[in-house]
């Protein structure tokens, strides 16, 4: 038998392979640059070309449409941050305006009770310090014995009697309202005369904003519901006629001789910025008379 003899190829494969690569490159190359259009070479650019240069598209294309996305997103975080700022500076200056009339809405309360109050001498006086607590119960003004303030000198504020002095430091003074539990006022019924004691009753105005009224003897039966209660003459502490509030509730006492009952105050004792001390004591006004 014979045996069948494999022809060579007088070139090997794969430089072959490599020839004809580097021919179609040329070729692609030339036709580019020599602008030469038609034939098989734009069939291969169609193919191989096109393709990629829509990929680089889309891909440059969506960098791009990154890149201002990224670009407004700063940008509306840049308006963002100004916008707060500035809606900051409005609310601090708002807070100011409404601190600003609150205090003028105080001063103008004090000026009307002094002109209420004239026929005593007054001093303009700031709360510097309270107890604990949600009531002003005690505390300290900023006004003391250097500005002639001296224990049981009354004090007033937008409603009427505030409470009294019960100590004096050089450049402070302690106050004790009429609402501490430890606070009695000799008052009388505006409309009447009626004497009655006020006490003050720190639970009863946790629980209804009122203090208590005691010992009131009305025969006639002429108290009512509403009826404005003041300071009376018989006090030995408290000057005549300081408004302390409104009878709210009133009823017979066991004995069927007395009444007892609560009254609203006249002052806001939740809220206190200012006060007016009165600079005579009721110990002074009664030697003057």
């Amino acid at each position: 038998m014979r045996r069948k003899m494999k022809k060579k190829l007088p070139i090997p494969t794969k430089y072959l392979v490599l020839i004809l690569t580097a021919i179609c490159i040329i070729f692609i190359f030339v036709s580019f640059t020599a602008n030469i259009s038609g034939g098989p070479l734009k069939t291969v650019a169609g193919y191989v070309f096109v393709p990629m240069q829509k990929g680089i598209n889309k891909v440059g294309t969506a960098i791009s449409d990154k890149i201002e996305y990224i670009q407004e997103l700063n940008q509306v975080m840049e308006e963002n941050e100004e916008l707060t700022a500035q809606v900051n500076e409005l609310t601090e200056e708002l807070n100011s305006l409404k601190l600003d009339q609150y205090e003028l809405d105080n001063l103008k309360e004090l000026l009307e009770v002094s002109e209420e109050y004239s026929d005593y001498d007054t001093m303009t006086a700031t709360v510097i310090g309270k107890d604990a607590g949600n009531w002003f119960s005690t505390f300290l003004i900023d006004k003391g014995s250097k500005d002639g303030i001296t224990v049981d000198m009354n004090v007033i504020a937008g409603g009427g009697l505030v409470g009294i002095v019960t100590d004096v430091g050089q450049n402070y003074a302690k106050v004790r309202s009429i609402i501490d539990d430890t606070n009695n006022v000799s008052a009388m019924v505006v409309n009447t005369s009626d004497n009655c004691i006020v006490s003050g009753d720190l639970e009863e105005m946790n629980a209804n904003q009122q203090i208590l009224i005691s010992d009131l003897q009305d025969d006639e039966d002429a108290v009512k519901e509403g009826d404005q209660i003041v300071t009376s003459n018989v006090s030995d502490k408290y000057l005549p006629n300081l408004r302390i509030g409104y009878i709210s509730t009133l009823e017979y006492d066991s004995n069927n001789l007395t009444k007892s009952g609560t009254i609203t105050p006249s002052v806001d004792f939740k809220h206190m910025n200012n006060v007016l001390v009165i600079l005579q004591t009721k110990e002074y006004v009664d030697e003057e008379e």
